[in-house]
């Protein structure tokens, strides 16, 4: 199963190019955040490594 985190790091950018291009490529479960400073708290990173499973794949965008 690959399982996606997208983060953007402003309030004005959104997630919709991340999140249509590993919906494209399969990615069965997604995790996002919107963070401002670095100090936030990334709950949905921290979701997303709970969630993951040997023989999983999570997909980051770079």
């Amino acid at each position: 199963m690959k399982v996606r985190y997208a983060r953007v790091s402003t309030r004005i950018q959104n997630l919709d190019l991340q999140l249509d291009a590993f919906k494209e490529h399969g990615c069965e479960e997604i995790f996002t955040d919107k963070i401002c400073w670095a100090k936030d708290k990334r709950q949905g990173l921290e979701n997303a490594l709970r969630f993951v499973k040997t023989g999983n794949t999570l997909v980051g965008w770079f």
